[in-house]
């Protein structure tokens, strides 16, 4: 495959490990209105959905959940990231190599604007570089597994679809990285990702083998 001309990454487990915490919040919160689940209960369902679409799908599987929750589980999951998330392995290196081919890059997740101001802001020198060039699905009539906030970045940078590569970690945002047109690359450092090569996506186990398979 040819170079993208530009690389998407999702924010969530791609860029900043904040996956752990924020699932292990949700899953304790979830219980508090009657859902129980385990964590691989929630990693499998929840994982990479938006608040709005998550609390719609708690709800169906009988959380009584009040009509503030999004607003007050997201209270509850800045504090908790203010407290500090490590970087993901290699995302820098990947990010120097990206530069050093003159490839751009973009962020887009599901998560608020506010959400990446903390996780990603505390980390200043990857803050900066990724500046003007971060989307999230808030501002978007839908968030993934709906394509449009993947195209809506791809528009912005002057990108055709085609042209683009989405990295991503959920099943939601792979699937929408696909339905954008966009060559997808499914992050799972952890298994052997067969749910996201299930759907279409290719594996990427480590940020540190990016390069390579993007032929850079």
């Amino acid at each position: 495959m040819k170079q993208p001309k530009l690389v998407i990454f999702d924010c969530d487990g791609v860029l900043v490990d904040s996956e752990p915490p924020t699932l292990a919040l949700l899953r304790d919160d979830l219980e508090l209105y009657g859902l129980t689940l385990t964590m691989a209960q929630v990693d499998e369902d929840y994982m990479g959905v938006a608040m709005v679409d998550i609390a719609k799908k708690a709800r169906a599987n009988g959380a009584d959940l009040p009509d503030d929750w999004v607003a007050a589980i997201y209270t509850k999951m800045f504090e908790r990231l203010k407290q500090g998330v490590p970087l993901i392995a290699g995302i820098e290196r990947t990010l120097d190599a990206l530069d050093a081919a003159g490839i751009p890059y973009a962020v887009g997740s599901n998560g608020p604007m506010a959400k990446m101001d903390i996780t990603l802001g505390a980390h200043p020198a990857l803050f900066d570089r990724l500046k003007g060039r971060i989307f999230s699905a808030h501002d978007c009539k839908a968030g993934k597994p709906d394509p449009e906030l993947f195209l809506k970045a791809a528009a912005f940078m002057g990108i055709e679809p085609k042209d683009c590569a989405v990295i991503d970690d959920s099943v939601a945002g792979a699937t929408a990285g696909l339905r954008a047109g966009m060559r997808t690359l499914g992050f799972d450092p952890n298994g052997d990702g067969t749910h996201l090569t299930a759907i279409g996506a290719e594996h990427l186990a480590h940020m540190d083998d990016l390069p390579s398979m993007l032929k850079l």
